[in-house]
This record gives structure tokens, C-alpha cells and sequence, in this order.
């Protein structure tokens, strides 16, 4: 009977160990089920900050392209617009020779105006002129015009029955427009 109740013994304790063997086996599988789980959410986890990081830095740099490009633009316009100014600039220091030109052609004598003198101012003054149209600027019509406040510069008034109201009658000094804008005012004188 001893040996009987050892073997009962070593029956129980196999199947404790058997049982407890099962229960590790289990256990074990468990926590690799958990860690593959973690492994899975940190990798995800990790997986949506790197799509966030990389969706924050195209965003950076779509606006800083759109920003270097805008920037590309204004200084493209801005250059345009300095080279533009400085034509104007030169243009104005030039209109006053062409209106000394006009000046000195208009107080010639009808008798010396087949002189040769005479004849190269009025060559030299077409040239002058002929090169100002070619660089776009043309002269402001004035007199007999209704008055253009966009145009003249009304210096005087005078009333005057033979003309209709508010048209200029004298020009004092051409105005010119280079392009579409006017370079400088024609300086004149508008009837009542």
C-alpha cells in the first residue's frame, strides 16, 4: 500500500506539474499575445508621429516655397518698377530742352527760316522728338480740347465768348505721356 500511495503521490504531483507547466505555457503565450499587442500600438503609435512630423514638414515647405516664390515675384515687379522710374526720371531732365528747342524754333524770324542754322535745330528737334515717340512718349493734345483735369494743369482762366466753356484755348507748356500715364501736365490756359 506504501507503494501505492507513493504512486498516487507521484500521479498527483505529475499532474500538478503538468498542470502548472500548462498554466506557464499559457501564461507565456499570454504575455507574447500582450507584447506583440504593445509592440503593435507602439509601432503604430510611432508610425502615426511620423506621419505627423512628415505631414508638418511638407507643409513647411509648400509655405516656404509659396513664400520664396512670392518673394521671386515682388522683387521681378519691384526691379520692373525701378527701371521704369528711372526712365521716367531721365525722361523729365529731357523735356525741358525739347521745350527750349520749341522755344528758340518758334522766336526765328519767317525770313531766316531757310537758313541752314535754322534748318539743323528743326532736324535736330525732329530727331529729338521722333526718338521720344519711339521710346513711347507722345505728346498731350491741349488746345481746343475740352479741359481734362486727368491731362491739364489750368494756370488760367478767361472768359471768352468765342470759345465754348471749359476748353482750353492756350498751351503755356506741352504735357507728354509716356504710355498710358501721364509724364507731365499740359500747363494751360481754359475758357469760361
Amino acid at each position: 500500500m506504501a507503494e501505492e500511495k507513493d504512486l498516487k503521490e507521484e500521479e498527483t504531483l505529475d499532474t500538478e506539474e503538468t498542470a502548472e507547466t500548462e498554466e506557464t505555457a499559457e501564461t507565456e503565450e499570454t504575455a507574447e499575445s500582450e507584447a506583440e499587442t504593445e509592440t503593435s500600438e507602439e509601432t503604430e503609435s510611432e508610425t502615426d508621429e511620423k506621419d505627423k512630423k512628415i505631414e508638418e514638414l511638407e507643409d513647411k515647405f509648400k509655405r516656404l516655397f509659396a513664400e520664396f516664390d512670392n518673394f521671386r515675384k515682388r522683387s521681378e515687379t519691384e526691379k520692373a518698377g525701378r527701371y521704369a522710374d528711372g526712365e521716367r526720371n531721365v525722361l523729365l531732365k529731357v523735356l525741358p530742352l525739347i521745350d527750349n528747342f520749341e522755344r528758340a524754333l518758334a522766336t526765328v524770324p519767317e525770313e531766316q527760316k531757310e537758313d541752314s542754322f535754322v534748318k539743323g535745330m528743326e532736324l535736330i528737334y525732329k530727331s529729338f522728338m521722333d526718338t521720344l515717340s519711339a521710346l513711347g512718349v507722345k505728346p498731350i493734345e491741349a488746345v481746343g480740347q475740352p479741359f481734362n483735369a486727368d491731362y491739364h494743369n489750368a494756370v488760367m482762366h478767361v472768359d471768352d465768348d468765342n470759345e465754348p466753356e471749359n476748353t482750353v484755348v492756350d498751351e503755356f507748356q506741352k504735357g507728354y505721356m509716356f504710355g498710358d500715364k501721364v509724364l507731365r501736365y499740359s500747363m494751360v490756359k481754359v475758357a469760361n
